[in-house]
Formats: C-alpha cells, sequence, structure tokens
C-alpha cells in the first residue's frame, strides 16, 4: 500500500513539473501590445545586436509616453538589450564586447545609456551601473513620422554605423565606430 502511494505521489508531483513550463510559453505566445523586435548590423567584423519592444503612439504623445528627464528602458515589455560582438566606441565612449540594458533619458537633448543592468522595465537601471552615458544627436520635426517606436541603423561604413531611436517625429542617433 505504502509504494503505491509513493509511486502516486511522485507521477502527481511530476505531472505538476511539466504543466508549470508548458502554462509559461503559453503566456510568451499571446498576443502583445507592443511587438517585440530584433535588428542586428555588422560593422567591419562586429555585430551590434539589439533586442526590443516596439510600443506604438496609438493617439498619444512621445512627451506622455517617455517623460522628459526620466529614465526610459528605450522600447516597451523588457528593457531593450544591446551586444557587441568586440569592443567599440559608443558615442565616442569605450565599450567592451557583451550585453547590456539601452537606456535613454529623453528631452530636448536625449541621453542615452549603455548600462550593466538588463531585467524588467527601467526597475533594473542603476545610474551607478553606466557602462557609456552619451549626448545623442536629436531631430524633432524633420523625421518622417513613425507610429510603432523603431531602431535602425544608418550612415554605415566600414568602420562606423549611426544607431536610431525614431518614435513619432523625434529621432535621436548615437555613432558606433569600431576601435
Amino acid at each position: 500500500m505504502k509504494s503505491i502511494f509513493k509511486i502516486t505521489a511522485l507521477l502527481a508531483f511530476a505531472i505538476i513539473l511539466s504543466i508549470d513550463p508548458s502554462v509559461a510559453q503559453e503566456r510568451k505566445k499571446g498576443k502583445r501590445p507592443s511587438p517585440n523586435a530584433m535588428v542586428s548590423q555588422d560593422i567591419g567584423a562586429t555585430t551590434v545586436s539589439i533586442s526590443y519592444g516596439r510600443p506604438g503612439l496609438k493617439g498619444r504623445t512621445l512627451e506622455s509616453l517617455t517623460p522628459a528627464d526620466k529614465v526610459w528602458r528605450t522600447g516597451a515589455n523588457e528593457a531593450t538589450t544591446i551586444t557587441f560582438s568586440d569592443d567599440v566606441l559608443f558615442g565616442g565612449v569605450e565599450v567592451k564586447a557583451g550585453t547590456y540594458g539601452l537606456y535613454t533619458i529623453p528631452g530636448e537633448n536625449w541621453m542615452v545609456m549603455v548600462n550593466t543592468g538588463i531585467g524588467w522595465g527601467a526597475g533594473a537601471y542603476d545610474e551607478s551601473t553606466n557602462v557609456a552615458k552619451v549626448q545623442a544627436a536629436v531631430t524633432a520635426t524633420d523625421a518622417p513620422n513613425m507610429e510603432r517606436f523603431t531602431i535602425y541603423f544608418d550612415t554605415l561604413s566600414d568602420t562606423k554605423a549611426h544607431l536610431n531611436l525614431h518614435w513619432g517625429t523625434t529621432l535621436a542617433a548615437v555613432p558606433i565606430t569600431l576601435k
């Protein structure tokens, strides 16, 4: 009788363990108001990859979604991550190869931070763990209107590219240069 009880308890425990991961996987497949995106660019032999959420304006103002002078996770959902396959200069500041959080402080002049904090939202950000903090070149009216937040690269050469953060009619750009 004891062995049947042990087998039943073990079987029940195994079923519980197998159910939990499948529920978590289903939630990630669900509909997200801010879909995830990835962008990657090779600059010479160095690869820069970014993973982020793409919120939409949906009739709201950029200022209401990214309050000036407050740290923003640079997207939606989980904090945005940026990965450098080799050491680079990010806005002129040396950054070692690795994966980091990408945070911004929007406003008239945007600050862009590469930070060791990676987690949910802006809560993972700690100013003391900044690897780089640079001012971005900002265009606030001449850029075409972008309904969904978009990150892309342009001004590509064998040694340099601009990382662009574009939402609404605001475009902030930071140069990434090979060392």
